[in-house]
């Protein structure tokens, strides 16, 4: 017999193979996307969503139309609102303490409250609400002037303490963090 055409597999056995090699591509391409995803999706996670606006608007007619019973095609737009560079929380107006006064700030947004303490290493207090603002006298006996404003679950707040002139500030978001700012005393001349 004189030798023949070479012999081809059949489509079947073609199949077994080509289905578990797709199979096999189509794990490696969701491995790849999930494993190259897990950065986008930290990033995403801290940016701050943006809220959208629909508006649905009749599209205008270019010539007008011959049967008026149809109604004119509709168009939905969908705008994304870019923030405001105002809608951080804006430092209250700086008012310096008057002479022998030490004042206490702590402004922003705590939707779930915020525990505020407040005082000098000799007078120890509390607060709540924002904004807060108190006012001691100062107490040249004092080592230090500190306030410190605990997030109790989230929000984003700032913190101050002006002490003749000299004020320092802090800031805190998130869940229980805290804020504080601290004016320290010299150690021989006092408040200055």
């Amino acid at each position: 017999m004189p030798p023949g055409p070479p012999s081809r597999s059949p489509k079947w056995a073609r199949k077994r193979i080509l289905i578990p090699a797709a199979v096999l591509t189509l794990f490696i391409g969701v491995g790849i996307g999930a494993a190259g995803g897990d950065e986008t999706e930290k990033t995403s996670a801290d940016a701050k969503p943006q809220p959208t606006v629909t508006v649905t608007e009749t599209a205008a007619a270019a010539k007008p139309a011959k049967d008026e019973s149809k109604p004119a095609p509709t168009v939905t737009v969908t705008k994304t609102v870019k923030p405001k560079a105002d809608d951080k929380p804006a430092d209250p107006p700086e008012e310096e303490a008057s002479a022998g006064e030490v004042v206490f700030k702590v402004w922003g947004s705590a939707p779930s409250g915020v525990d505020i303490n407040y005082g000098s290493d000799t007078d120890s207090r509390s607060g709540k609400g924002l904004p807060f603002e108190k006012t001691l006298k100062l107490d040249d006996e004092a080592l230090y002037y500190t306030v410190n404003a605990q997030l109790m679950g989230g929000g984003d707040v700032n913190c101050s303490v002006t002490v003749n002139g000299e004020t320092k500030k802090g800031h805190a978001s998130g869940d229980y963090n805290i804020c504080t700012a601290q004016v320290n005393g010299g150690l021989l001349d006092g408040w200055g």
